[in-house]
């Protein structure tokens, strides 16, 4: 009896360290598991490798098992670890919905609304917009993020996102809200100095301007233009769609860009090789805010600005970038906007 007594003891002893596991070394199991590496987790949450091993090491200490499998290809969930993230993310789309329910109750006609999008449309179509946006809605600050990484709407990275992927999240709202239509532009000066090539044959005696980043297609270029390799075209690569159009306009070479960039003004020349791509633009919010009034309107007025009906280059239809330049003329000066500022410093 005594010894059965002793048992009992040090299981409830057990019972109470485990739930003094802190939920920050939680997170930290969860970061683990998605990046399979304590170097990758630890960049990612600004930690020392260290200092996240350390901290990993203390919760496996306080629950009794062991989480992950070490080895030098990285990380592993053991089985224990298998069986505990479904419950740990469980408990984290919970909190989230705490903060997200106390955002959306505080003043919920004014306050901030934070949105990632990718980095063109970020900077070259909703940034020049937001400035009428704030004509109207003066008590709503817009924190838009214009970036190439993709944003986790659904672990409060950001409120709204705009991307090249639809989420699988079911707790998401996801809505198409338009397609870039991806097209070979020069600037005129290259096109003075090398002239453009005629056929796909003729692009070895040229240089492509090569945008590597998350979200886009690394073999998209050689697929689109029916090549095994890229190799001896690509004359500069850069993850910045900005860069890009930079790079073109200084007659760097031939860049992909979406045609919306000309429709806007851009000083580039089309290069008609009988080659386009698209990417489609997803909308993505969390379904907590369908009755967040600020981000009703920041959700509805980024449908409007995006609506294909008014604005063809988002249509799903190719539309050649020169036939667009008229039809874009009358949308452009409906926002105000006297037209595109080019990237060439002047």
């Amino acid at each position: 009896m005594q010894q059965l007594l002793h048992r009992g003891a040090a299981m409830m002893q057990h019972r109470e360290e485990a739930l003094g596991a802190s939920w920050d070394d939680l997170k930290l199991f969860l970061a683990c598991a998605k990046y399979k590496s304590f170097r990758n987790a630890a960049e990612e949450l600004g930690l020392t490798s260290t200092t996240l091993m350390r901290r990993i090491d203390r919760l496996e200490e306080s629950i009794g098992c062991k989480l992950f499998l070490r080895d030098q290809s990285g990380l592993t969930l053991s089985d224990e670890g298998t069986a505990m993230i479904a419950d740990v993310a469980h408990m984290e789309r919970h909190a989230f919905n705490v903060f997200r329910r106390a955002s959306r109750s505080s003043n919920d006609t004014s306050g901030t609304v934070r949105v990632a999008v990718t980095e063109g449309p970020g900077n070259f179509w909703i940034l020049p917009r937001l400035i009428d946006f704030q004509k109207t809605y003066r008590k709503i600050t817009v924190d838009l993020r214009c970036a190439m990484e993709q944003a986790d709407v659904a672990r409060l990275e950001s409120d709204i996102a705009i991307q090249l992927e639809p989420p699988t999240n079911p707790d998401l709202i996801v809505a198409k809200l338009g397609r870039l239509h991806i097209y070979p532009f020069v600037s005129k000066e290259y096109e003075n100095l090398y002239g453009v090539p005629a056929t796909l044959a003729d692009l070895k005696n040229h240089r492509i301007i090569k945008q590597s980043a998350p979200q886009v297609d690394d073999g998209a270029y050689a697929r689109v233009l029916g090549l095994k390799s890229l190799e001896g075209i690509v004359g500069i690569k850069t993850n910045s769609s900005v860069g890009v159009l930079y790079a073109v306009e200084r007659g760097a070479g031939i860049g992909f860009l979406p045609t919306v960039s000309i429709a806007l003004g851009a000083p580039l020349i089309a290069v008609d090789l009988g080659v386009s791509h698209h990417a489609d633009l997803w909308l993505t919010y969390h379904r907590e805010f369908r009755t967040s009034e600020r981000h009703k309107i920041v959700v509805d007025w980024l449908k409007k600005i995006f609506d294909a009906k008014t604005y063809p280059c988002f249509r799903d239809e190719f539309i050649h970038p020169n036939a667009l330049v008229p039809m874009m003329t009358a949308a452009r000066e409906g926002f105000g906007l006297t037209g595109y500022v080019a990237a060439t410093p002047t």
